[in-house]
């Protein structure tokens, strides 16, 4: 088996039809320099060269204090350590995600996919978020993973909410909705997280 991956510049649009026409247009040619047979022509939903990133700094009195900081540590540790509560971990945080995708028309399923296989990547399945003391003792938490969102296409430019929602975000750009996504997620875990700190672990 050969794999060939094309990589595709999709700018502002989620790319799904753009990668599998491009997939579908090499084909042929690479069937003539292989001999082989083409298979599959499709995207991949992995899309490790589309990282989202957001990073904040959590003033520990904002928090509640040390003991706070230092509980929502452990807490992360705890998913970072063990795999049935880092999948727990992990879909807190696309809860924040993901709601940022449909509010906004964009694959929600695509970008769940993406960001749990891309939290595997190492070879165990690991926090898509990453947290941490600084030298004043305030947490600083910070998150990475490939979000295939647009602004143009589909139901994003079709659907009025869709439209309205991207107008209220004032987003112009495709990474710009994305980095919305990744800050809305690492929101969506450190709140998770403060939780079991002050209350302990629950259905969290």
């Amino acid at each position: 088996m050969l794999i060939v991956e094309v990589e595709v510049d999709c700018r502002d649009v989620m790319g799904g039809n753009t990668v599998d026409t491009v997939a579908e247009t090499v084909a042929p040619y690479l069937e003539s320099l292989t001999g082989g047979r083409a298979r599959l022509k499709v995207v991949s939903n992995l899309a490790v060269r589309r990282l989202a990133r957001a990073w904040a700094a959590f003033d520990k009195e904002s928090l509640g204090g040390d003991d706070i900081v230092d509980g929502i540590l452990d807490a992360y540790a705890f998913a970072e350590a063990d795999r049935f509560r880092c999948t727990t971990h992990n879909k807190g945080i696309m809860n924040g995600v993901t709601s940022v995708a449909l509010a906004t028309g964009n694959d929600t399923r695509a970008i769940e996919s993406g960001a749990h296989s891309y939290a595997a990547r190492n070879g165990s399945y690991e926090s898509l978020t990453k947290y941490a003391k600084d030298s004043e003792g305030n947490l600083v938490g910070s998150i990475e993973l490939p979000v295939t969102a647009g602004i143009l296409g589909g139901a994003t430019s079709t659907h009025p909410v869709a439209k309205a929602v991207i107008k209220i975000l004032g987003v112009k750009t495709a990474r710009e909705l994305a980095a919305v996504m990744a800050s809305v997620g690492l929101a969506q875990n450190l709140a998770a997280l403060r939780t079991p700190a002050v209350e302990g672990f629950g259905d969290t």
